[in-house]
């Protein structure tokens, strides 16, 4: 992957590799994914998939080639799924309006919104996007009964990247979802590594152009008009990269809340830097990008969300946004999620909280990865992330 150079490229070559992960760069999923197993790209229709090759020049590994095989053989069925949903489906789900403003997770990937976005969906009054939902926004209707029914076996019970749960019926982050609709999105990224990042600027509110933010409002809306035509509930959605969104939702949905969730950036550079190379491990076109190629877009991403953030959640009320740590959230999950509730003015929490003190009973002894930095990266981190680490109390 082709990153912009910045002044710091240097000293991130000298020091992103000191790390300990735990991991080869050869392999750097934790749990193993099957070469037979669906890839994000098999929930795309042919528009979009053939559009991100063109983009690319084609430029995929052939070590890759049973993925570009395999997808591209699929999508003459993706195409007629997707156009019977919408000729099914289209006005229904154009003229659904929600049920109620949502609740967004917010924060940077791998500071723990999994794990509070699964808390948060024990409450049965509310419904969030399934992994499935996700995988194939274009036909879930048509679908996701019969997948989630007889294909449980098609994915892995683990996420590829830590020792979390996956599954068809989980909670899933919607970024996927806009991913496959074609909405522009950094995640295009697992796709081809190895190529420059498309659509960082979608990480700010700021940095959209005209044309792509009409887009990916529509998208965005009709993904989440879908999905409450489906359940009937309230949404809580989770996905990192609306953390820098915060002022475009807010005008789409001002009475939406957030739920904002940080953690030590010492534990979210090395991370998040697996993340992206776990991911592109197992669904990319490419191989994965290295560490020095990739750490200096993973330090420009939390500076760019974190600038749009601060604006973005200016004259917010009380009522519609609270924050929390992992920190705070792992050794008092029961008393976190009250604080949540109370702040938010939701009501229901004594209806939950069985089940949250049950599932918190149930994973206390979940590891997650350990990461070490040397004296060098660490300092490193905390230079470029210094404002993060500041105003949430991470470093002196």
């Amino acid at each position: 992957m082709y990153t912009q150079q910045s002044p710091v490229t240097k000293d991130l070559q000298a020091n992103a590799s000191n790390y300990d992960s735990g991991m080869s760069s050869a392999d750097p999923a934790v749990n193993a994914y099957p070469a037979w197993a669906p890839r994000f790209w098999h929930g795309m229709p042919s528009r979009v998939w053939f559009r991100e090759l063109r983009r690319n020049r084609f430029q995929f590994d052939w070590n890759r080639l049973h993925i570009v095989g395999g997808v591209t053989a699929f999508m003459p069925f993706s195409d007629l799924l997707c156009l019977s949903h919408q000729l099914l489906f289209g006005r229904q789900i154009e003229k659904t309006p929600l049920e109620a403003p949502p609740i967004f997770v917010l924060g940077h990937w791998r500071s723990g919104t999994t794990l509070l976005h699964e808390l948060l969906t024990l409450d049965a009054r509310y419904a969030s996007p399934t992994t499935f939902q996700c995988f194939a926004p274009s036909h879930f209707l048509l679908t996701e009964y019969l997948v989630t029914t007889f294909g449980k076996w098609l994915i892995p019970h683990k996420r590829p990247m830590d020792n979390m749960k996956a599954g068809w019926d989980l909670p899933q982050e919607d970024e996927f979802a806009l991913m496959n609709l074609g909405a522009p999105t950094p995640y295009t990224l697992i796709m081809f590594p190895q190529r420059a990042v498309e659509f960082e600027n979608t990480l700010a509110s700021e940095g959209f152009s005209p044309e792509q933010l009409k887009r990916w409002k529509y998208l965005f809306d009709w993904f989440l008009r879908a999905l409450t035509y489906k359940v009937k509930k309230p949404l809580i959605l989770k996905s990192p990269p609306h953390t820098g969104r915060i002022r475009i939702l807010r005008e789409m949905y001002p009475e939406a809340k957030f739920i904002h969730i940080v953690r030590d950036p010492r534990k979210l550079y090395p991370s998040t830097l697996k993340l992206w190379r776990s991911l592109a491990y197992v669904q990319g076109l490419q191989s994965p990008a290295s560490d020095e190629e990739l750490s200096p877009f993973v330090l420009r991403c939390l500076k760019r969300m974190y600038d749009s953030f601060e604006i973005g959640m200016q004259g917010l009320p009380a009522n519609q946004f609270v924050e929390t740590s992992y920190e705070e959230l792992t050794s008092s999950p029961v008393s976190v999620m009250q604080r949540i509730y109370n702040q938010l003015e939701l009501d229901g929490y004594e209806r939950v909280r069985d089940q949250l003190v049950a599932k918190s009973k149930a994973e206390k002894d979940y590891q997650p990865n350990q990461f070490g930095l040397d004296a060098a990266t660490e300092s490193l981190v905390l230079s470029h992330w210094n404002r993060y680490a500041q105003k949430y109390g991470y470093c002196k």
